[in-house]
């Protein structure tokens, strides 16, 4: 049997699918919008190779829309059907096991069924990337790093693919707190694979986090080849540099921004709403005017209420709904968690706790109702790790509480969770730190320290 350019085992004999499955693999790790073009080459030249559709239906459900599942499901039956007509190896069987499994409400046993490949072939790059992602979607910082570790020792030196990974435990690092280990993780992985974003992405997260503006803001202008021909990511890597100008009081860079990068093209990609619900709500928190710009992400979110993939997605819907004032959407998205969270699964289970309260409190706080807002946003906050998504992007959720807390008057509890977020970001205040904490002292007249 042939090898990968993973060194892993494939069932492609035909010379030019091996090349164009060895082309969606570097793509698929570097985040290129040419990914799904070499994968259908390599089906259109292995119509039987049964892990290319797995690999496609997998890919679907990643991202994160409703109109994927159908895609996902017609994957898998070309699948199984391509399996029964060869001798599938334990690697092809692990990732149609993972694409069964997700399809049956559970990534978590998708994640399980990747996990035992990795376990036979460590130099799997590419399945230690989809489970990586995967356990992303989950909010599994632990886990991904734990993954990520124990793969490590097989891509040495000699392994094509070793920068990816590297950028994949800068990301682990980060997201557990190590964040020196991050930053020198992600810099040396860059050495290896220059054009890969999520290895940048996750040294600009550590500078975000250590509120490190100039350094972050050099990163990403300094290695434009990491995102300049990425897919939709780049308008991420976009998004994490108007964080850092925002903690530089820049309003006008961040807007800037906003309009000529992160919303250049105007899809409804879950992601790219993130981006731009994320950042709208910050410039809000901070008093900025951000004229119009909430009516097209409320419009676009509005057509996503019954989509139900993903609750990080579903709550920054509804920022977009609050904030294009679409109270009757908001109110059908609010029916919709509650049908979502008696059903069971992975996402159902997520719906229950902390959706629910989640979803109730940024409602609340968009209405003015800032007890009932810091109430329902405090009772979620144990578990919104598990909605997915990464520290900076939750930090939205952290900083509306923070803000309710503060206009409701519920200053112990809400100095305590400042507190937590100061922790997390090793004692570093950003912009937004310092002003809450001032503000803190104003309202209980205590002048500043």
């Amino acid at each position: 049997m042939k090898h990968d350019i993973c060194h892993a085992p494939v069932a492609l004999t035909d010379a030019a699918a091996l090349n164009s499955w060895n082309a969606m693999i570097r793509a698929f790790l570097a985040h290129k919008p040419a990914t799904p073009q070499h994968l259908a080459d390599t089906l259109d030249a292995a119509p039987d190779f049964a892990m290319g559709y797995a690999a496609r239906g997998l890919f679907a459900l990643m991202l994160g829309r409703a109109e994927m599942w159908q895609v996902a499901e017609d994957a898998r039956t070309a699948a199984h059907q391509a399996a029964r007509s060869s001798l599938p190896s334990a690697r092809e069987r692990g990732w149609l096991d993972a694409l069964d499994h997700w399809l049956a409400d559970s990534p978590t046993g998708a994640v399980a069924a990747l996990e035992t490949v990795l376990d036979r072939w460590p130099q799997d790059t590419l399945s230690a990337k989809a489970s990586h992602g995967i356990r992303f979607i989950l909010g599994d910082a632990p886990g991904m790093r734990a993954s990520v570790e124990r793969v490590l020792p097989a891509h040495g030196a000699d392994h094509p693919l070793r920068g990816y990974l590297m950028g994949c435990h800068a990301f682990t690092l980060e997201e557990t707190g190590d964040y020196g280990a991050a930053e020198r993780a992600g810099r040396a992985g860059l050495t290896l694979a220059p054009d890969d974003a999520w290895g940048l992405h996750a040294v600009a997260h550590v500078h975000d986090m250590r509120n490190e503006p100039d350094a972050g803001i050099a990163l990403i202008e300094g290695f434009s080849s990491a995102w300049e021909g990425s897919n939709n990511f780049r308008y991420h890597v976009w998004w994490h540099k108007a964080l850092l100008h925002l903690d530089r009081g820049e309003t006008d860079v961040v807007l800037a921004l906003y309009d000529r990068q992160i919303r250049a093209d105007r899809t409804d990609d879950y992601r790219d709403i993130a981006n731009a619900t994320s950042l709208l709500m910050r410039l809000h928190l901070d008093g900025v005017a951000v004229g119009d710009r909430w009516d097209e992400l409320g419009a676009l979110a509005q057509n996503r209420i019954d989509d139900g993939c993903l609750v990080f997605a579903d709550l920054h819907y509804q920022l977009a709904l609050s904030g294009a004032g679409k109270t009757g959407a908001v109110r059908e998205m609010t029916a919709r968690f509650a049908r979502d969270a008696r059903k069971s699964g992975d996402m159902a289970d997520r719906v229950a706790d902390p959706g629910l309260s989640a979803l109730a409190g940024l409602t609340a706080f968009a209405e003015g109702r800032y007890a009932t807002a810091f109430e329902n946003l405090s009772a979620a906050r144990p578990k919104m790790q598990s909605i997915g998504g990464s520290h900076a992007q939750r930090d939205v959720f952290e900083r509306i509480t923070i803000d309710a807390g503060l206009r409701a008057g519920h200053f112990d509890a809400t100095e305590q969770i400042m507190l937590d977020r100061l922790a997390l970001r090793a004692g570093h205040a950003d912009r937004f730190a310092e002003s809450r904490f001032e503000q803190l002292s104003r309202l209980r007249r205590i002048p500043a320290q």
